[in-house]
């Protein structure tokens, strides 16, 4: 029975139970939302940028007070704005939490499950006084706290300039030709206006406006020197879009959270349904409090993803193993026949991974992980007569 549907089953089974109580409407909205589309919190305190992020992972402007907006990229899935205190714990399946700066109060995280959120350095641009080089030294800053103990509240760390990615999607063909034509300008000349948006302004009293409102001052220096390296038109637009982090954000949303729906789908469920139980605990419950307590055991898929995140982040190395790892875990596909694509079998692969898990010369967590991976292993032996090959 796959997570989704211990979740279905479980949640039919409560419903008859609570009958009586306040509580069957909200296990009736469990029940419907199991087979919706996967949640993603936005969080983050004021002034972290939850608008213009959303906007900019939408990839254009979103309607004043839009709270929920619902993509089909890359799977059914519904951005929720959670506001400055994370709404409801359950706002979301996963969660997008904005930090404006390395050193920001990161405490909120410690209340949810590290595998269910990303967090996102949202204002990558200022990093590094604002120097053209800001969002390369961002990346490096994400790299490091994620490594550290801001990595063990999530997945992974990812640094994003919403504002240039917002600015690269809805930037006008006129606007791009005037980023071409400021590059063409002498070197000096430009660097000396781009040092304040006064000066900007005042040099370009026409266009500057514009393109300060859509990029801001350091997008406009950041997309000149790109247009002066030789990138034009579309592939000016995409460069920007590339280095403001929003394509690497996007393709985690997909990796880390969507590839995964129905496991994070069947968590919020069980753990909202496991919530109920506690509140309300009641005889006839007992065999179900037993199954659910055994189905949240049994969703393996989130711990390959801490495994996975762990794998990515640098937080666990296997040497020579970890590319067999990868494929088992599932980072190039779910499928039996993709996760031994680099084993010989699953039982030969079982054997090694229950010896790295055992092996003392690997550190703790490099052991946690052979562990997942056996597991896995494990669970390809028992899914089809194919993959013992």
């Amino acid at each position: 029975m796959s997570p989704v549907e211990a979740a279905r089953s479980l949640l039919d089974r409560a419903l008859p139970l609570y009958r009586d109580s306040p509580a069957v409407d909200r296990l009736r909205a469990l029940r419907s939302r199991v087979d919706g589309p996967l949640r993603v919190a936005v969080t983050g305190a004021p002034g972290s940028g939850r608008t213009t992020l959303l906007n900019a992972v939408v990839g254009e402007p979103v309607a004043a007070g839009s709270a929920r907006l619902t993509v089909d990229w890359p799977g059914d899935v519904e951005l929720v704005d959670a506001g400055a205190d994370g709404g409801p714990a359950d706002a979301g399946d996963v969660r997008l939490h904005l930090l404006p700066h390395p050193g920001a109060d990161a405490r909120v995280l410690r209340a949810h499950d590290p595998v269910t959120t990303l967090v996102v350095l949202s204002r990558a641009d200022e990093l590094a006084g604002g120097r053209v080089d800001a969002l390369l030294s961002a990346r490096r800053v994400a790299k490091r706290q994620a490594q550290g103990e801001l990595g063990l509240l999530c997945q992974d760390v990812l640094a994003v300039s919403g504002l240039l990615a917002l600015g690269a999607a809805t930037l006008t063909a006129p606007e791009v030709q005037a980023l071409e034509a400021f590059a063409r300008v002498a070197k000096a000349e430009l660097d000396a206006a781009l040092l304040s948006a006064d000066r900007f302004t005042t040099a370009s009293p026409r266009q500057a406006p514009a393109l300060l409102a859509r990029l801001g001052l350091f997008g406009v220096r950041w997309s000149t020197a790109e247009a002066r390296r030789g990138s034009t038109g579309a592939a000016l637009v995409a460069e920007v879009a590339r280095a403001s982090g929003i394509v690497e954000l996007r393709e985690a949303i997909g990796t880390r959270f969507a590839h995964r729906a129905a496991a994070f789908r069947a968590r919020s469920a069980l753990t909202a349904l496991d919530a109920v139980l506690r509140r309300d605990p009641r005889p006839a419950t007992l065999p179900l409090v037993e199954d659910l307590e055994r189905a949240l055991t049994n969703l393996h898929d989130l711990s390959e993803l801490r495994a996975l995140a762990d794998l990515d982040t640098g937080r666990c190395a296997l040497g020579e193993a970890e590319p067999e790892a990868r494929y088992l875990l599932g980072a190039h596909g779910t499928t039996p026949a993709a996760r031994l694509s680099a084993s010989d079998d699953a039982h030969g692969a079982l054997l090694r991974w229950r010896s790295h898990a055992e092996d003392p010369r690997l550190t703790t967590r490099d052991r946690r992980t052979a562990a997942v991976v056996a597991r896995t292993c494990e669970r390809l032996l028992t899914q089809s007569p194919l993959t013992a090959r």
